[in-house]
């Protein structure tokens, strides 16, 4: 991993002396130059706006930075080695007076007041320690969702609810808009297992099971959002195929994920594969995926079963 930064942002906007914490956003991208270019400016809608967005990709081409540098806020591009656990990781060892990482994928849309319901949600629960949003679109699940749709989709959102911010128990943060206290990831050296090499398949899950050991781990419905599920850049289904089984054997192995989770996830995945590959969506490489899943549990008879064995896959 490189410790090369880009400081390529001046703040416009002085930081609101009203500010409970620093709040920054850290967004991983890789190979999706024009989808970060067309959310980011998004966030100049928020109503509270981050400190600072800190944007880690493997190579500076990655990131507009003509683009970047027109946001209302600070901005930093960091470059470091591929892979999501490893991005996210150095975004958290790069912020260290930071109190609240909001980690978003580079195509999650935020409704405005999605940030500063965020600072309020961890000053009225200081013992939260991971807080999720509202996700009322995922793209991921189909042929995805275009920004304008999506913008369209959080108009109705555009309005703070109120003071009164109500949070319930999850099991896990989602990826895509995962809120962090900082003071949590300092007392228990909470990092992304870098094990779980390239797209990182369920690390929220991992990572949000161990923060879980220190506070808790939440949801709000206030926390509006859309995640885009951009197709772009995505892993192989091969690859992906492979992590689907990989993953949940090595969280559970790990004691992050329990044996039900496990094998309900695995199996809900190889029957999907399975039926759908006589009739595939257009989006998604079933036959890849299957291909993948047959290919782990092959390792995983042969005792080699690793995460890290994507990496040579094609």
């Amino acid at each position: 991993m490189t410790n090369a930064l880009d400081q390529i942002g001046e703040c416009r906007a002085a930081t609101a002396s009203s500010h409970q914490f620093r709040l920054i956003v850290g967004i991983p991208s890789a190979g999706r130059r024009d989808i970060l270019a067309a959310v980011t400016p998004h966030i100049a809608r928020q109503t509270r706006l981050p400190d600072e967005i800190v944007v880690c990709v493997p190579s500076i081409e990655d990131a507009d930075r003509e683009a970047l540098s027109r946001l209302p806020c600070p901005v930093r591009v960091l470059v470091s080695a591929k892979g999501s656990c490893r991005q996210r990781n150095h975004i958290l060892e790069s912020v260290p007076e930071a109190d609240i990482v909001v980690f978003l994928d580079d195509d999650f849309l935020m409704a405005p007041p999605y940030l500063e319901q965020t600072e309020a949600i961890f000053a009225a629960n200081p013992d939260v320690d991971i807080c999720t949003g509202n996700v009322i679109a995922d793209g991921i699940t189909g042929p995805g969702i275009s920004v304008t749709e999506g913008w369209q989709m959080l108009r109705p959102h555009g309005r703070p609810k109120g003071k009164h911010l109500p949070v319930s128990p999850t099991y896990t943060g989602y990826g895509c808009n995962m809120a962090v206290r900082m003071s949590a990831v300092r007392i228990g050296g909470l990092r992304f297992d870098e094990n779980l090499p390239l797209y990182g398949w369920l690390e929220d899950v991992d990572f949000s099971r161990i923060a879980a050991r220190y506070g808790r781990v939440v949801s709000s419905p206030h926390l509006v959002g859309v995640h885009l599920g951009t197709k772009v850049g995505r892993t192989s289904g091969v690859r992906f195929g492979y992590s689907q089984i990989a993953n949940p054997i090595y969280l559970m192995r790990k004691e992050t994920m329990t044996a039900r989770h496990a094998w309900v996830q695995m199996g809900r995945n190889l029957v999907a594969n399975i039926v759908k590959i006589w009739k595939p969506e257009p989006w998604i490489d079933r036959r890849g995926r299957l291909r993948g899943n047959m290919l782990a549990f092959s390792d995983l008879i042969a005792g080699r079963l690793t995460p890290q064995n994507i990496e040579r896959l094609d």
